[in-house]
C-alpha cells in the first residue's frame, strides 16, 4: 500500500537555520517546473522520483537541488538557475553610480569583489557623485523594475547637513510639497531637525518620490547650503555601521522584507 499522504503545507517555508538551500522534495520539483506541488506529491507517492539513485516516497524529504541528483522517471531535473544576488553598498563621496564612466572616475562596480561583479548586477537608482550612503545593486530585474517604477513609492531616508540654521518655514515648505524652480511639483517630504551646532544643522528627510537630485535642488531653492548628504535607508533596508566603500549581501530576511514591501512574492 502507498505511504499515507501527508497534509500539504501552505505558505512560505521558514528559512533554514543553518543557511542551507535544502527544500522539501515536492517544492524542489515544483520550482524546477516539473509540475505543481500537489502533482509532485502524486509523483512521489507513486515511486517515480529518485534522489541520488534512491526511490523516495516522502514529499517532505529535504533535498538540495544544487548538489542532490533528483530524477523523475529516470530523467534528471534541469540544473536550477543561480539565485539572484542582492548587494548593499555604502557608496563613498567621489564615486559615480554607473557601471562605467567616460571621464574615468571610479564607479560603484569597481568597489565590489570580483565574485559580485561577475553576476552582472546593476545599481537600483542613483546617488550623485557628491553624496554617499546606501545603494542597492542586484541582478533581479523584476525587483529593479518595481523599485524604479513611479507607482511604487519606496521611502528613502537621508541624513542632511546644511550650513547655518534652518527655520521652521523651510521645513514647512518641504513638508507641504514644493515646486522646484524648473517647474517640477514635489510630493511632501518628512523633515525634522535631529541636531545643531554653531555652524550647521543636521536634518533627517524621508522621500517617497524619485526626482533627480531632489534634495540638493530643494535646498538650492530654499537658500540652504548642503554640506553633507548621506542616504541611510531604503524601505526596510538600513545602512547601519557599514563603512564607506564596503559591501555585503542582503540576508534572507532583508530580501523577504524588501520584496514584501514591493508587493513581490518571496
Amino acid at each position: 500500500m502507498p505511504a499515507p499522504r501527508e497534509p500539504a503545507k501552505r505558505g512560505r517555508a521558514a528559512d533554514n537555520e543553518d543557511g542551507s538551500t535544502a527544500l522539501r522534495l515536492n517544492k524542489a520539483l515544483a520550482q524546477a517546473g516539473v509540475c505543481s506541488r500537489r502533482a509532485a506529491d502524486d509523483l512521489i507517492f507513486a515511486g517515480r522520483v529518485t534522489v541520488n539513485g534512491e526511490t523516495v516516497t516522502e514529499p517532505g524529504r529535504r533535498v538540495d537541488p544544487g548538489t542532490d541528483r533528483v530524477a523523475v522517471d529516470g530523467r534528471p531535473l534541469a540544473a536550477p538557475p543561480p539565485r539572484h544576488v542582492y548587494v548593499l553598498l555604502h557608496k563613498p563621496v567621489g564615486v559615480v553610480t554607473t557601471l562605467s564612466d567616460p571621464e574615468g572616475r571610479p564607479t560603484v562596480l569597481a568597489l565590489l569583489p570580483a565574485s559580485m561583479r561577475k553576476r552582472r548586477i546593476v545599481p537600483v537608482g542613483r546617488l550623485d557623485v557628491m553624496s554617499e550612503g546606501l545603494l542597492l545593486l542586484t541582478d533581479d530585474g523584476e525587483l529593479v523594475n518595481r523599485m524604479t517604477h513611479p507607482r511604487h513609492h519606496v521611502p528613502k531616508t537621508y541624513a542632511l547637513t546644511v550650513r547655518g540654521a534652518v527655520d521652521e518655514a523651510a521645513l514647512g515648505t518641504m513638508r507641504r510639497g514644493m515646486r522646484l524652480a524648473e517647474g517640477e511639483k514635489l510630493a511632501p517630504v518628512e523633515a525634522r531637525i535631529v541636531g545643531r551646532t554653531r555652524e550647521s544643522t543636521l536634518l533627517e528627510l524621508v522621500l517617497r518620490q524619485g526626482v533627480n537630485r531632489q534634495i540638493r535642488r530643494m535646498c538650492r531653492d530654499l537658500g540652504l547650503t548642503v554640506q553633507k548628504l548621506k542616504r541611510t535607508a531604503i524601505g526596510p533596508l538600513a545602512l547601519g555601521d557599514l563603512g564607506p566603500g564596503k559591501a555585503r549581501e542582503l540576508t534572507r530576511g532583508e530580501i523577504g522584507r524588501l520584496r514584501s514591501a514591493l508587493g513581490l512574492t518571496a
